[in-house]
C-alpha cells in the first residue's frame, strides 16, 4: 500500500547515512543512529505545514464547540435538521469537520513507510529498496553500546549471540529508549489536555486515558514484540520531535489568535480565520 513512499524514504535514509558515514565509519552505530534521527527530522520538517493546518482546524472546532452543543440540545431528536444546522455553522465560520483529519491522514503513509523501511533491514535480505546487500549488512552489524540496531529485546538468546550481542546489552539500551519515548508521548498528550477539557470534556476523557495507555503500549510492544532497536530509535526521535513541535506550533497559533482578537493580525497562511 505504501510502496510509492518506501523508495523516497529509504533514499533520505541513504543520503544521511552517506553524510554521517563520511564523518564516522559507515558501519558504525553512530552513523546509523544519526541517520535514523535525521531521517525522522527531515520527514517531520516536511510535514510541519500540514501539522499547523491541523492545529488551526482543531482550534476552530474547539471554538465552535459551545454552539455545536446548543444545536445538539435543540435538534437532538431531529437528526436531519441537526445535520443541516451543523453544516450551516461550518459554512458560516469557514471551518470543516475534516479540517483536522486530512492533514493527519496525509502524514500516515509517510510514518508507516519510515517504520517499514527500518523494519525491512532483515537477515538474508538482498536489498532494502535503495540499499543494496552491503547496506543491509552494514545496518545489521551496527550497534549502539553493544545492542545491535537490527535486533529486538524479546529475541532468543541464541539468535542475539549469532549477531554478537545479548539480552543484557539489548535491555540496557532498549529500555531507556522506550522510557524516554514514552515520557515524550505522555507530555505531548498532556500539553493539549487542558484546552480540550474546557471545550470537549468527553473527548478529553479519552485523551486522558490515552495519555497513560500510549506510553505503556510502547513499553509492552518494545519488550515483547519484534521491534528492533533501530525502530525504537525512530519512536524516540519522532516522539521527541512531536513534543517540541507541538510546543512551538501552539505558540504560533496562540500568537495568531491574539492578533485576530486585537483586530490587526494577518490571516494565517492557509487562508483560515481563527475564532477567538
Amino acid at each position: 500500500m505504501f510502496d510509492v513512499f518506501l523508495y523516497p524514504v529509504s533514499a533520505i535514509l541513504w543520503f544521511w547515512h552517506k553524510v554521517f558515514g563520511a564523518v564516522a565509519s559507515p558501519d558504525s552505530g553512530v552513523a546509523w543512529v544519526l541517520s535514523i534521527v535525521f531521517l525522522v527530522f527531515t520527514l517531520r520538517l516536511l510535514l510541519v505545514k500540514p501539522a499547523l493546518s491541523a492545529l488551526r482546524a482543531g482550534r476552530r472546532m474547539q471554538a465552535l464547540a459551545p454552539q455545536m452543543r446548543k444545536i445538539q440540545e435543540k435538534y437532538g431528536k431531529d437528526r436531519r435538521r441537526m445535520a443541516e444546522e451543523i453544516q450551516k455553522l461550518h459554512s458560516e465560520s469557514g471551518s470543516s469537520p475534516l479540517g483536522g483529519c486530512l492533514p493527519a491522514l496525509i502524514q500516515l503513509p509517510v510514518f508507516f513507510s519510515l517504520y517499514w523501511v527500518l523494519r525491512d533491514f532483515t537477515p538474508g535480505a538482498r536489498s532494502n529498496h535503495v540499499f543494496d546487500r552491503a547496506g543491509v549488512e552494514s545496518f545489521l552489524n551496527a550497534d549502539l553500546f553493544g545492542a545491535k540496531l537490527g535486533n529486538w529485546l524479546s529475541q532468543p538468546a541464541s539468535e542475539l549471540a549469532a549477531f554478537g550481542t545479548d539480552h543484557v546489552h539489548m535491555i540496557a539500551v532498549g529500555v531507556p529508549l522506550m522510557l524516554i519515548a514514552g515520557l515524550a508521548t505522555f507530555f505531548s498528550i498532556r500539553s493539549g489536555l487542558n484546552r480540550q477539557t474546557a471545550t470537549a470534556p468527553q473527548a478529553a476523557g479519552i485523551t486522558k486515558l490515552m495519555m497513560y495507555l500510549a506510553p505503556v503500549g510502547m513499553l509492552v510492544s518494545g519488550s515483547f514484540f519484534p521491534v528492533p532497536i533501530g525502530v525504537l530509535l525512530y519512536f524516540l526521535a519522532t516522539n521527541v520531535w512531536t513534543l517540541g513541535q507541538q510546543h512551538f506550533l501552539t505558540k504560533v497559533v496562540d500568537r495568531e489568535e491574539e492578533a485576530v482578537r486585537q483586530g490587526g493580525g494577518p490571516v494565517p497562511p492557509d487562508g483560515s480565520t481563527l475564532a477567538a
